[in-house]
């Protein structure tokens, strides 16, 4: 096989060039394969097909790869870059000093690959762990290959469970749903039919339960009503509920899920989310409890002195969040944009530190914590780099035996914070502390499951300052004006502006039309009249992934555009990653210290050495090939990973074929991560049905 010429290693999808006996040219052949590398012989069957676009293909229904035998093979296989540390250059010199025993001599003599010029103890170290790996890899490819699974899974679950993947999966394969991230229950129980497992076992029927509350957490609730679970288990497992009544029992008496009564309704939850729910309510009590830890601040002074330092007049409404946050314990401020939250932080953060409190600020993600270090100029931490993650023991190192050292904590975009990571959060704060809790409850709320700052104001056990007024200055921003009318259910003003403003409406009469104008937007209009850089000041948000204005579809768009790809490229997963594109963590990756929605830019694509620089705010991380299903292309996301995040410019696709996805907080949410007095663009479909008020 001469060439991999496309390979989606989720679904193992190939296409191929090779060289075939009889025939003089090479052969286009496409198939599945779990791991596919330049070089490697090829076993396939199936048919010849005239495609229409491609022109004459071999269509294999069976393909099976082994190692290659000859020179040439050898060399090209592993300069593919499947195995770290061997690129085309270190490939041909392994291949000139050991010939075709250069697999058993990385096998059995290690020691001896130093002998190769430019290649020393770390580097050999990096070869002899890639083909170890590997081979253990390619073992539980194609046991999965195997069971109709083809999937690029393999190197998470060899990371998981090491030499006793193929034990674990045959024993067991619905632990894959519960350890492995990507592998959801549908795959394991594919793989459970193929073993054999009957779909009544019960076995299958407890992991369905779970399955059934996770697609709930999905949609952000920690639990179900017992007789909702078991009419969706019924419906997600194809089998009589009295077997999931059992199941479910089972499933109580190991205390996996959690029976409790809400209201009149009798409710299973998650054990683990029934917990931190209950678990963030003993931890509020706790931190209410406890005095003061400053002394009186007489507010008389304390307001005339920070309006003399800042410049600024406080409203009554804003004086009196602060005269309440100053006797307070914890308290929570919310409102939408232009309402004055961050004066009022501001100045209840400098009376406070004047009075020499210690003081830490923190926020969901890295570029909400990057916008509150610069409203606040005092340093913002993700709560994840607060609390000091451990990836080693996989938890925060700050808790309630070494709890973090301030006398207040301020949470800003808390309508982000789901109930697990508030729970570690509130377990973190010392019983003398304050807390201060800030966000906009109109938003959407956390991608996660609960709604927590909803339930903390909605449960009266601490102060809430609702901020409603617009001041002045913020509503000259039409973004802001709009946000609020948005808010209220009212129609915004669509009309174009007499002058240059800071939002404005495109119309377009249909998906097609609406792909074309946002590429042209992007790459040409608004820098133009801007004077923004294209990549990295503009933001396209969409309501969703799918679709031919979905963020996947618009993302290749603008990529093709913006940045194409010359040479220096990886392909995986789907995407095409080269230097200059702009990228989005989708995943918490505690070893990087990488957070789902952070957003970096690749600064380069080692194909030697089979791995991708990423910059994140000015830090580099570095990622092996195997792991880019973590990153996605940025010039496009949904509008739900972009809370928190403040952009130059956002260009919003709001197509009624959407119309499912247009829910107010939705529209709301989308249009705050904007720097007001710059440039905001919203496209609709002015026509048809209109956008939903509820």
């Amino acid at each position: 096989m001469e060439r991999v010429t496309f390979h989606i290693e989720e679904s193992g999808f190939c296409v191929l060039r090779v060289k075939a006996r009889g025939h003089r040219d090479l052969v286009t052949t496409v198939g599945h394969a779990a791991m596919i590398s330049a070089g490697e012989w090829i076993t396939a069957s199936g048919v010849w097909l005239n495609d229409r676009n491609h022109g004459l293909q071999f269509k294999a229904h069976f393909l099976k790869t082994s190692a290659p035998s000859s020179i040439e093979g050898i060399e090209k296989y592993l300069g593919s870059g499947m195995i770290k540390g061997i690129g085309p250059v270190y490939a041909k010199r392994l291949v000139k000093m050991f010939g075709k025993d250069v697999f058993d001599i990385i096998e059995e003599s290690p020691t001896r690959l130093r002998e190769v010029e430019g290649i020393g103890p770390k580097r050999a170290d990096k070869i002899t762990a890639g083909w170890a790996d590997q081979k253990v890899i390619r073992e539980i490819m194609v046991f999965l290959h195997q069971h109709g699974v083809g999937t690029a899974r393999a190197v998470r679950i060899f990371k998981t469970y090491g030499t006793d993947a193929v034990q674990v999966m045959s024993e067991n394969p619905y632990r894959l749903a519960k350890d492995i991230r990507g592998i959801g229950f549908r795959t394991a129980d594919l793989i459970a039919e193929k073993l054999g497992i009957e779909k009544t076992a019960m076995i299958r029927i407890r992991a369905g339960i779970s399955f059934a509350l996770t697609e709930a957490m999905g949609n952000g609730h920690c639990g179900l009503p017992r007789a909702e679970l078991i009419g969706l288990a019924e419906k997600l497992l194809e089998v009589p509920a009295p077997l999931i009544e059992t199941a479910l029992s089972e499933e109580l008496v190991e205390e996996t899920v959690t029976l409790d009564r809400v209201g009149d309704a009798e409710c299973v939850f998650l054990t683990g989310l029934y917990m931190a729910e209950r678990g963030i309510a003993e931890q509020i009590k706790r931190i209410r409890s406890g005095p003061l830890p400053w002394s009186e601040i007489d507010a008389d002074k304390a307001l005339p002195w920070i309006e003399q330092k800042t410049g600024l007049t406080l409203a009554a409404s804003q004086a009196e969040a602060v005269r309440l946050a100053l006797r307070s314990k914890i308290m929570v401020i919310t409102g939408g944009p232009g309402v004055g939250k961050t004066t009022i932080v501001n100045s209840i953060l400098r009376i406070l530190a004047a009075k020499r409190v210690s003081l830490l600020l923190c926020a969901p993600t890295g570029r909400a914590a990057k916008r509150m270090t610069e409203a606040t100029e005092m340093e913002a931490k993700t709560i994840h780099r607060l609390l000091e993650f451990d990836p080693k023991s996989f938890r925060f190192k700050r808790g309630l035996e070494n709890p973090l050292e301030c006398d207040l904590l301020v949470v800003d975009e808390s309508s982000m914070v789901d109930v697990l990571l508030m729970q570690s959060l509130l377990k973190a704060v010392p019983d003398h502390a304050a807390l201060l809790i800030v966000g906009d409850i109109d938003q959407l709320p956390s991608v996660g499951p609960g709604q927590v700052l909803a339930d903390i104001i909605g449960s009266g056990a601490v102060p809430v300052v609702r901020l409603t007024e617009v001041f002045r200055q913020a509503a000259q921003s039409k973004i802001i004006t709009t946000a609020h009318a948005i808010n209220a259910g009212r129609i915004p003003d669509l009309a174009p502006p007499d002058s240059q403003a800071d939002f404005y409406f495109v119309p377009a009469a249909d998906p097609e039309q609406a792909v074309l104008r946002i590429v042209e937007l992007v790459s040409k209009r608004i820098p133009n009249r801007f004077g923004f850089d294209p990549i990295r000041d503009i933001q396209v948000l969409c309501p969703m992934n799918r679709g031919g204005v979905g963020a996947r579809s618009l993302n290749i768009e603008l990529q093709a555009a913006l940045n194409p790809a010359g040479e220096k490229k990886v392909e995986r997963f789907g995407w095409t990653f080269a230097p200059g594109d702009k990228v989005m963590q989708i995943e918490n990756d505690y070893d990087k210290d990488v957070y789902n929605g952070d957003i970096g830019m690749i600064e380069d694509v080692y194909l030697d050495e089979g791995e991708v620089a990423v910059n994140f705010d000015g830090r580099t991380v570095t990622f092996v090939f195997g792991e880019l299903d973590t990153l996605v292309p940025a010039y496009a996301a949904t509008i739900h990973k972009s809370q928190g995040s403040e952009y130059p410019a956002v260009v919003i696709p709001m197509m009624t074929q959407l119309y499912a996805m247009l829910q107010r907080n939705l529209i709301y949410t989308v249009t705050t991560p904007l720097v007001p007095r710059l440039c905001s663009l919203a496209i609709l479909q002015s026509h048809r049905r209109p956008i939903p008020r509820q």
